[in-house]
Formats: C-alpha cells, sequence, structure tokens
C-alpha cells in the first residue's frame, strides 16, 4: 500500500498540463491495443500482419478519436474523480472510434475483417473506459476525501470547474449543487446530484455540511445580493470563487476561494468611470499625492498610474507606509512596463518648505492631499496636534500650490465635517473654508474638495475590527444600537475624487452619492452571519457570536451628514453633486488662523475649542476637554504674606 501510494503520490499531484499529456498518451496506447486484440481476438491468432492501409486506418481513427474525447471534455475531467456523465463520454467517444475506424477501412480497402471495429468497440472500453472507472475507488482509498463537506450553489461552467477544483483538494467534500434553474434541479453534474434552493436547509442537516461556496459566474449584483440574503440564514460559511475567467486562465486557482465580504453586500453596481475625467489632470502630468500611503492615498495612487502620468510623487510621513506603497507601485510598474517615474519623499504637510521644495523641484501639476488625522476618538485625545494637521497642513499644502502655479489642487474631505460633534470634523471644515479662502484668491491654480463618507475597510473602520473580533470568537463591539454611517468602497472612492477633481473651474465642494446610510449593528449581524456563526441574542441564548454596545465615544454622532444645506446643483457625473455650501471673507480666515495658531502654540486646548465653536463651522462640541495631556491652568489664591517679627 506505502509502494502505491508513493507511486501514484507525485502523478495526482503533477500540473494539469502534465496529467492531461500523460492521459492523452494512455489513451493511444490504450487504442492502439485494443485495434491489435480486436484483430488477433477476429482471427485467433496473436500474430496479425497489418498493411500499410491498415496502419493508415489505424492512424486516422486515433486521430479523430483524441479530437473527439477534447471536444467531449475527458481531459478536462479529473481522472480520479470520473462521474457518471464523464463514462457517457466515454461511451461516445468510443463509438465515434468505432465508426471513424469501421468508414475508413471501408473507404481505404483495408484486409481488416470487417468485424473487426465491433470487437474493437468493446476492447476499447476496457483500456480506455475501465481504468477510469476504477481510479476512482483505487484513489479515494488511498486518499480520502477532505473533511470539509460543501455545497456549490451554481451548477453552471463556474459551480462544474469548482467541483473539479474541490475534488483535487485535499480540505474540501463537495456533497452537492444547488442550483435555481428548474432544468438543471434533479439532474447529475461531475456526479453530483443538482437540487433545488428549497432542499438547502435538508441538504445541510442531512450531509452536515459548513461551507456554501458561491459558483454564480456574471451574475448581476442585486441577484446575487439576494442569494447572499437567503443563505445568511443557515449556520454555515458562505464563500466565493475568483472569476470564471480567471480560473480558466490560470490566473487563479482553489485556495483563492475567500469569504463573502461585507464589500460585496454593501457595495454597489459600479458606474464606468468616465476615461476623460479620469485622466484629464494625470496623463503625461506631474502627480502628487500627499498622505500617499494611507487608505484613500494608496488607492489614489493605484488609480493614477493606471493613467500614464509622467511622474507620481509618494509624499508621506509615516516611513512604513511609504516604504509598502512604493513597492507595491514599483512593482505593479515593472510587471506593466509602464513608462513613468515614482518618487518617494518623506516629508510633513506642516512644513510648507518641504512642500515648496517637493513641488518645485519635480514641476508638480497635480495634487491629490489626502494626509489628514482623521481617527474621531485619537483627535478629541490629541487635540492639538489634530488641528495643527488638518488646518495647517491643507493651509500649508495650498499655498505650496499656489506658491509653485500647481494647476489643479483636489482636498480629501469628509462628512464628518458636517454639523461636526467632534474636534476631527471641525478641523477638516475649517480646513474646507481656509481652502475655499485660498481658492477665492488664486489666479493660476483651481483648487476643489471632494466630501464623502466612510470607505469600506480602511484603517480603524469598523470592518477590519468586527472581522477581528469575529475571528476571536467576539463579541462584537458596537457603541450604539441606533447609530448610522454612509459607506462605499475605496476604489469607488478614489475613482469618484479623481473625476470630481477633473470637473473643478476653481472653489468647488464637490459631495459623493453614498447611497443609503447603514445602520453599523446591521453591519455587524451580517457580518456574523456570513463567517458562518449566529448572532447570540436574549431570542437566541446558544448562539454563538454576541453583539455588545459600548456607548458613544466622546465626540461621536449617530448619523453623519453630507450637506450643510440643501443647497446642491448636479455635475456631468452621475454620483457627483456640488454643495453651494457658505464661506468667509479672507480677513475674517486670517483672523481664525493667527488666533488658531497662537493657541496651539500654547497648547491651548480650551482656546482651540472656544475657536472652534466660534468660526462658522457649525461645531457643537460638548464643551468637555478630552485631550489626554492638556490641563487646564487653575487660578492661584492669593497669599497674605505677612512681615517677620523683628526681635
Amino acid at each position: 500500500m506505502i509502494l502505491k501510494h508513493n507511486l501514484l503520490q507525485p502523478l495526482l499531484e503533477a500540473a494539469r498540463p502534465t496529467k492531461r499529456l500523460v492521459s492523452v498518451a494512455y489513451d493511444v496506447i490504450g487504442l492502439c491495443l485494443a485495434a491489435y486484440l480486436a484483430w488477433a481476438l477476429r482471427i485467433g491468432e496473436p500474430w496479425i500482419s497489418p498493411t500499410q492501409t491498415d496502419l493508415t486506418c489505424l492512424l486516422l481513427t486515433i486521430s479523430v478519436s483524441i479530437g473527439a474525447f477534447i471536444r467531449l471534455g475527458l481531459y478536462r475531467a479529473i481522472l480520479r474523480y470520473m462521474a457518471h456523465d464523464a463514462a457517457f463520454s466515454v461511451f461516445i467517444g468510443l463509438l465515434i472510434s468505432t465508426a471513424t475506424l469501421a468508414t475508413s477501412a471501408q473507404l481505404l480497402g483495408s484486409s481488416m475483417p470487417t468485424s473487426v471495429p465491433l470487437i474493437y468497440l468493446l476492447t476499447a472500453m476496457f483500456f480506455i473506459g475501465l481504468p477510469r472507472i476504477m481510479v476512482r475507488n483505487v484513489v479515494q482509498l488511498l486518499f480520502p476525501l477532505g473533511d470539509t463537506k460543501v455545497i456549490i450553489y451554481g451548477a453552471g461552467s463556474a459551480g462544474r470547474l469548482l467541483a473539479d477544483s474541490l475534488r483535487q483538494s485535499k480540505d474540501y467534500q463537495p456533497i452537492a449543487f444547488i442550483d435555481d434553474d428548474r432544468r438543471l434541479q434533479g439532474s447529475q453534474i461531475r456526479g453530483l446530484q443538482v437540487y433545488a434552493s428549497s432542499d438547502l436547509e435538508e441538504l445541510i442537516v442531512s450531509h452536515q455540511a459548513s461551507n456554501i461556496f458561491l459558483a454564480l459566474g456574471k451574475v448581476e449584483r442585486a441577484n446575487r445580493l439576494h442569494i447572499v440574503r437567503q443563505l445568511e440564514k443557515y449556520p454555515v460559511q458562505i464563500q466565493t470563487i475568483p472569476p470564471l475567467e480567471a480560473l480558466t486562465r490560470g490566473q487563479a486557482n482553489i485556495e483563492e476561494v475567500r469569504d463573502i465580504q461585507i464589500e460585496d453586500i454593501l457595495g454597489r453596481d459600479p458606474v464606468q468611470p468616465d476615461g476623460e475625467l479620469m485622466q484629464a489632470n494625470i496623463r503625461d502630468k506631474v502627480v502628487m499625492v500627499t498622505g500617499a500611503g494611507g487608505s484613500i492615498g494608496s488607492e489614489l495612487c493605484r488609480q493614477i498610474i493606471q493613467f500614464q502620468p509622467r511622474a507620481l510623487i509618494l509624499f508621506e510621513l509615516n516611513e512604513h507606509n511609504l516604504y509598502q506603497i512604493e513597492n507595491e507601485l514599483q512593482a505593479h510598474v515593472q510587471n506593466e512596463q509602464l513608462d513613468l517615474r515614482l518618487i518617494a519623499l518623506l516629508g510633513s504637510v506642516q512644513d510648507q518648505g518641504r512642500l515648496v521644495s517637493a513641488m518645485k523641484r519635480f514641476n508638480v501639476q497635480t495634487v491629490y492631499h489626502a494626509a489628514a488625522y482623521k481617527h474621531v476618538p485619537l483627535i478629541e485625545h490629541n487635540m492639538i496636534e489634530g488641528v495643527r494637521n488638518n488646518v495647517f497642513g491643507t493651509l500649508h499644502c495650498a499655498r505650496a500650490a499656489q506658491i509653485t502655479s500647481v494647476e489643479t489642487f483636489v482636498l480629501i474631505s469628509t462628512d464628518k465635517a458636517v454639523r461636526s460633534t467632534n474636534i476631527m470634523g471641525a478641523s477638516k471644515r475649517l480646513a474646507e473654508l481656509v481652502l475655499k479662502s485660498v481658492a477665492d484668491n488664486s489666479r493660476t491654480t483651481r483648487f476643489c474638495m471632494v466630501r464623502f463618507g466612510n470607505v469600506l475597510g480602511s484603517s480603524g473602520s469598523v470592518v477590519p475590527r468586527f472581522r477581528e473580533q469575529i475571528a476571536q470568537g467576539g463579541p462584537v463591539t458596537v457603541t450604539h444600537p441606533e447609530i448610522t454611517r454612509y459607506f462605499m468602497t475605496i476604489p469607488e472612492a478614489a475613482q469618484l475624487v479623481i473625476q470630481a477633481g477633473a470637473l473643478a473651474q476653481g472653489g468647488e465642494t464637490y459631495v459623493l452619492e453614498m447611497g443609503e446610510p447603514v445602520k453599523i449593528t446591521d453591519m455587524a449581524r451580517e457580518m456574523i452571519q456570513l463567517s458562518g456563526y449566529t448572532v447570540r441574542t436574549a431570542e437566541l441564548p446558544e448562539g454563538d457570536i454576541e453583539i455588545a454596545y459600548t456607548g458613544l465615544r466622546p465626540g461621536e454622532k449617530l448619523y453623519e451628514e453630507l450637506l450643510i444645506d440643501n443647497n446642491v446643483v448636479g455635475t456631468k457625473h452621475p454620483r457627483i453633486t456640488e454643495a453651494l455650501d457658505p464661506s468667509i471673507g479672507q480677513e475674517q480666515v486670517t483672523e481664525l488662523i493667527d488666533a488658531l495658531s497662537l493657541a496651539c502654540h500654547e497648547w491651548d486646548c480650551q482656546a482651540v475649542q472656544a475657536i472652534l465653536k466660534k468660526t462658522p463651522t457649525a461645531y457643537s462640541g460638548s464643551g468637555h476637554i478630552n485631550d489626554l495631556v492638556y490641563q487646564p491652568v487653575k487660578p492661584q489664591p492669593l497669599r497674605v504674606v505677612t512681615p517677620a517679627k523683628t526681635v
């Protein structure tokens, strides 16, 4: 048994092309042996004397047979898992082979006895069909199937390919197909029964299935979403495969089966980017991205290099993040043989001199300003640094762009800037007002800002945190049962930012259409169910993972808004609108900046908060200072000094 195991193991683990080549070679030999044995049985002697015409008939038969086997998919099927439909294909292929042998012998005048083709059909089934049937039992005996029982949703091309791939895996055991096409229900494909979705619960229980793999091919997002929603109620893990095109081209494999992500549920049908807008500020230009190592900044860089800038400058304060994004982009540039220069610069957006030097040295034409501190609780606890980076960083970056005659400057803003209850949002709103003031006095640079909500999967967002908590067995923590947020995917946000920047004439505030707000509790529940767990509640105390409510954090709102006023106008892009927000004059901006600069210099958090409340940022903080370092100076009581008595 050990010897057989050692002999079979290298073949079973060989690459698919190698296995196909071995199968073809075996079939050629098997067909030759079948023809010889059929002739020998017919004449009753082991020695036969074929003529040149006989050999020509045999060669023609083998060629047609191999071609038929290929068309019938015998070399796509996994030999060791040959099923009933594959056995039928073998039979059809051998009928074609037999017909070819009989016809060619008749037409070419072969000396072969006329009954040989009939005997050949039987001997060929012995040499070609029988081994294919036997190998399944032998291999399953030596190499048992995986313990993880899987139901495949979708019995089309993607599902069949997945079934074949799973059977090569040592981890998975496919047990059935589910398909909504009634024509397929009740049939057998790859040896697996096709059931209706109504049979799912019974299948899961009877087979103790733990996973459902989606193999839906090119299904519209709405249909995919409907299927996922139906599957969430079952105690199984829902996973999906790479696109069929990637599998057939060898660009992906079974190891890349992944969990259904919350992005797949909350994501929208993508709007095809406007190519003209995408490349307007990028193609053949020198582009700078500040905060290039962050969630939005790095995705902006990935999108930008697709449109052939002359150079891309990665400006980043965090050394590790800069190193990672530069390596990633450099590898992509080399693989795609792109003609552009990548320049990685360490620096702070609070250093205007560094910014001016960089923009002047490389003749920057477009700036995407994504550098900002964005985490609400952290900024509440580090007020001065948050204001300095978000307000003065934007101011210095905008002034540097103006000094060096940058063509286009795009500020990445946030929905938290609208009627903010926290320092982060107020600082971003003030940054918008500052940029608007700079834009009103700029003759060379077009300034604009783009405001949007949360992006799925960004650093520090709820999605990665929920995934980590689920992996640890919970609980999943949500601050409030009714809290809602807007979400979009990072790639969509980056594309819309680039397109919004191309619309700018100067001073606009663009708002990205975010769809409907999402209740965070619903998101947590959905992520738990997609991971194959149940939510523990008072009604279901035996559930797997609990959702725990921790209370709103300092400065956190129950819901976010995208518009200060409802005064908006449309643009040429269906998901980008322009908000006609109020602004303030240059003189007032100068006074605010001077006062804020002094307060930050003196580390006076109370003064910073007071200034933010006085400005038209609509900031409505609680008044409580949450900074971890700040200690207000308490007035000292007067001390009466009594003169010393003289002796």
